[in-house]
């Protein structure tokens, strides 16, 4: 069995075919040449049919077929037309590659390897227009072929045993990487840097550039309704390290502890932990976290769109939140993680704007950009700015200067609007498939969280969460169960869909329907109640655009 194409290959192409149409033939053979010759696409993998890539990759077939005739001409490729091309070396098309354990049995061809039995060619995850390999929460995902290490760790039975490879990927965390706008970011970065003084890159304010501040305080004011001076937002390497600076300046101030939500995301507790204090776990219940029995005077929340459940915390408890937080002379710290992404509700404010001196706001471009940028904001009460800029200072001196101009003048030109405009409009129509998706082959589920962000919650009527995961991964598709963000309610599971196009959504959960052969499937599916009207939008087509 030879090698399959995978997800991630269609990377290696994309400065090809987003080049001008004169160069795409070169650039597109000098790819694949030097993929073949660096061994980063496997000898005996075996590349789509010229129709399907070029359909993919939005070129004619005439270019893919001319470049693959050059590169067997070269020896770079193997085979004939109607008998599949393959990547030459030492194993031929038939032969059994080294990596051949952790590829999926039954998929030779790109369309092939996201199907289901019995679905025909779905476009799941081997598919350019598949998901790839989204990290989740706790790390990186294991991909459709990696190295065997890998697979054992992530999906092996933990004795150094390969398991079964990842078709699909449902752990959330992830935003889709290839829709981050290189040529509009590429445009400006050249333009900042080209248009930025010698004395501006030398080590500047620790708070960030004056730019991307005053930028910042605009959109936060505008789009999430943050009282936001620019003298008290302190751009940072994400929320991660937003966490972290708050969580010392409060240890400095004799804090001891913090009040996390519980379900949450264990990222908080792990970044409050390991930055000198305790975290306490509080119950969010049906719509709130309760702090009523907790010691704490800090608690750290996710008002917009809870993690991972995907409720908005309502009016009278986000007031209440706030009148904690005066009662106790504490303060909460808001993790907006992606309140830029909702379908069909109105728009949830921050907590921020209803106390600015008691919420701590943190928010970052990891979302809706890209969460490689690493640039992120802190918006914090006037009387903690200079603890924070002193251990910002300490931490890295101050953040990357060319990025955060760059940025800044995403933000000015109206460039960031229209990116998240086309952002929503494309993980609505994933949403929606989600839904469907789990109305068709899961009826007896109940779907929650669909309203905003980036996941969803599938609920079960009974069964073993443990045992569930375990059969979905035998199945070939990875979850999270809400016992892994710290509940101990009923079961569940926290997909994430926002790095998964819509075929791909559709064939993993017909996938996890045949893994779980003993679920219900019959009953009133709930993937349509209240939170949910179905966009009149189709799904995104081309791809790569």
């Amino acid at each position: 069995m030879e090698d399959s194409w995978t997800s991630p290959a269609w990377e290696l192409l994309l400065p090809a075919v987003r080049a001008p149409r004169r160069q795409r033939r070169r650039l597109l053979e000098s790819a694949l040449r030097d993929a073949v010759r660096a061994g980063r696409i496997a000898a005996g993998t075996r590349l789509p049919a010229s129709r399907a890539l070029a359909a993919d990759l939005g070129v004619s077939r005439g270019l893919v077929t001319s470049v693959y005739d050059q590169l067997r001409a070269e020896g770079y490729l193997t085979g004939r037309p109607g008998a599949g091309t393959y990547a030459a070396g030492d194993s031929t098309p038939g032969a059994v590659s080294a990596r051949g354990a952790n590829s999926v049995p039954g998929t030779g061809s790109l369309r092939g390897s996201g199907s289901v039995p019995g679905s025909g060619s779905l476009r799941g995850s081997g598919s350019l227009r598949g998901s790839g390999s989204a990290p989740g929460p706790g790390g990186p995902a294991v991909g459709v072929r990696g190295s065997a290490a890998r697979g054992a760790a992530a999906a092996g039975r933990g004795d150094g045993t390969p398991g079964p490879a990842t078709r699909f990927d449902f752990r959330p965390g992830q935003a889709d990487p290839r829709l981050f706008p290189r040529a509009a970011w590429g445009s400006l970065y050249r333009q900042v840097l080209a248009g930025t003084p010698d004395a501006a890159l030398s080590y500047g304010d620790s708070r960030g550039v004056p730019e991307l501040r005053t930028a910042l305080a605009e959109v936060l004011t505008r789009r999430r309704g943050v009282v936001a001076d620019p003298d008290r937002i302190v751009v940072c390497g994400g929320v991660a390290q937003a966490v972290s600076l708050l969580s010392r300046v409060l240890a400095d101030a004799g804090h001891e502890t913090v009040a996390v939500e519980d379900p949450g995301a264990p990222e908080h507790a792990m970044l409050i932990g390991t930055n000198g204090l305790r975290p306490l776990a509080v119950p969010v219940g049906a719509a709130e976290p309760d702090l009523s029995g907790t010691p704490a005077r800090v608690a750290l929340v996710t008002p917009a769109h809870q993690f991972p459940t995907g409720i908005a915390y309502p009016p009278e408890v986000r007031a209440g939140l706030v009148a904690w937080a005066s009662t106790v002379d504490g303060l909460l710290i808001e993790d907006d993680y992606d309140g830029d992404f909702r379908y069909d509700r109105a728009p949830v404010g921050a907590l921020q704007g209803l106390a600015p001196d008691r919420v701590a706001y943190a928010g970052s471009v990891s979302k809706s950009l890209a969460s490689g940028l690493r640039l992120g904001w802190l918006v914090v009460p006037e009387r903690l700015v200079p603890a924070i800029v002193d251990r910002k200072r300490a931490d890295d001196l101050c953040g990357p200067v060319l990025e955060q101009r760059t940025l800044a003048a995403f933000l000015t030109s109206g460039r960031y609007d229209a990116h998240l405009r086309r952002c929503q409009r494309i993980y609505r129509s994933r949403r929606d498939s989600l839904v469907a998706a789990v109305a068709r082959y899961l009826p007896a589920a109940r779907i929650t969280g669909v309203a905003a962000g980036l996941h969803a919650v599938l609920h079960l009527p009974g069964g073993d969460e443990a045992a569930l995961t375990d059969a979905a991964r035998r199945g070939g598709v990875r979850l999270r169960g809400l016992r892994h963000y710290g509940s101990a309610g009923a079961p569940g599971f926290v997909f994430g869909y926002a790095h998964l196009t819509p075929d791909t959504i559709t064939a993993g959960i017909a996938a996890l329907a045949a893994a779980w052969p003993d679920r219900p499937t019959r009953g009133r599916s709930a993937a349509s109640v209240e939170t949910h009207r179905p966009g009149r939008s189709g799904p995104p087509r081309g791809g790569l655009r």
